[in-house]
């Protein structure tokens, strides 16, 4: 006798499949534009734990402020090229349903003389409304996105973010606050940097400068100088100069306990070559701690390659090869004065600071380890 078939036998198997992941909910979706004097960016992010985890994100060279050391106007080009990217920025804000959203604008349209035409005709194209903040505030969103990475072991800390327009650094004294406080510390000061009231011992800020070279900003400076090597010390030592009134600077620190977090294009690119990474991969660079010597070596290779080398190596490539020795000259002047073996690399800033001083000004983010 024939075994008895089983019922459903031959029948088609039916197929596991994943469930499609729920799209976010766009009460929970926030959204934060920087719009810099190179670089146009944006990231949506919905709240995660302490942290947040982004959406959907855009970043792209506009070069807003070209011309703007000779002019002091923004050209119709460079405004034009600016308009097509917030254009982009304007559809994905409105296929996500973001209502919660600050949008931006640093040190180009601070110095432009005609930046309320421009950020008229943004409104009117795009219906986006940019805001102008001033240099304070955007230190502050510069140093509280480096949170996380703020050692336990830091007890003076300097910020630095190198922008394409201007440079911001700030001195943190985190010496009373108790040593597993002291990332949380920094993340408070999205209320401000003076006279905070806090039940927690808080971070205080010793000093802040903005100083108004970036790394589009200096290049523009030196333009003249044909000299390779030359053009790179004048820079360097041009910079350091403008931070004479930066209180901290003649002050000798030792290495231990001192911290320096750099937030920028340079500071993750002189990474990524260290690494000797062929592909940039933020995961390996974010975070990342190099010595000032480490950084000296990085920046010495990048002058023995000359432009064309520099234009040949993928980590650098043809549009950034003048803006690195820009921004490596201000970061060389910063290790000049202040040596350490703890220089923390930061693939984050103005955008993530944003993000986090939205989202603790709402309440929703907790209040855990980084």
């Amino acid at each position: 006798m024939a075994p008895k078939r089983p019922e459903g036998a031959g029948a088609f198997p039916k197929p596991v499949e994943s469930p499609v992941p729920k799209p976010p909910d766009p009460a929970q979706l926030y959204a934060a534009l920087d719009l810099g004097t190179n670089s146009c960016r944006m990231l949506i992010a919905q709240p995660k734990g302490s942290q947040f985890h982004v959406v959907d994100s855009f970043s792209k060279s506009v070069q807003l402020g070209a011309g703007l050391e000779r002019t002091g106007m923004l050209s119709r080009a460079s405004m034009g090229r600016t308009i097509q990217a917030l254009r982009i920025c304007q559809q994905k804000i409105k296929r996500h349903k973001v209502k919660r959203m600050r949008l931006v604008a640093t040190e180009a349209c601070r110095r432009a003389k005609n930046a309320d035409q421009f950020i008229k005709q943004v409104r009117r194209e795009t219906g986006l409304q940019l805001e102008i903040i001033q240099p304070e505030e955007e230190a502050r969103l510069a140093v509280i996105s480096c949170a996380p990475l703020v050692s336990t072991k830091t007890e003076q800390l300097l910020v630095v973010d190198i922008g394409g327009g201007s440079t911001e650094l700030v001195w943190i004294d985190l010496t009373a606050v108790p040593a597993r406080e002291r990332p949380r510390a920094i993340m408070r000061l999205h209320a401000g940097f003076h006279g905070v009231e806090s039940p927690f011992v808080a971070a205080k800020v010793v000093d802040w400068i903005s100083v108004p070279l970036g790394v589009a900003t200096l290049r523009d400076q030196f333009r003249d100088v044909e000299d390779d090597a030359a053009r790179f010390a004048l820079m360097s030592w041009y910079f350091e100069e403008n931070l004479a009134e930066f209180s901290p600077y003649q002050d000798e620190q030792a290495r231990a306990g001192f911290q320096i977090v750099g937030t920028s294009g340079t500071v993750t690119t002189v990474a990524a070559s260290h690494l000797g990474l062929k592909r940039y991969d933020r995961t390996k660079v974010d975070g990342l701690r190099m010595s000032s010597d480490e950084i000296d070596k990085v920046i010495s290779g990048y002058l023995r390659l000359g432009p064309v080398g520099r234009r040949r190596d993928p980590r650098i490539g043809q549009d950034r090869q003048a803006l690195i020795m820009s921004g490596s000259a201000i970061l060389q002047a910063l290790l000049r004065v202040w040596p350490t073996d703890r220089l923390s690399v930061a693939d984050r800033g103005l955008r993530e600071g944003l993000l986090y001083a939205q989202m603790s000004a709402d309440g929703v983010l907790e209040d855990g380890l980084f």
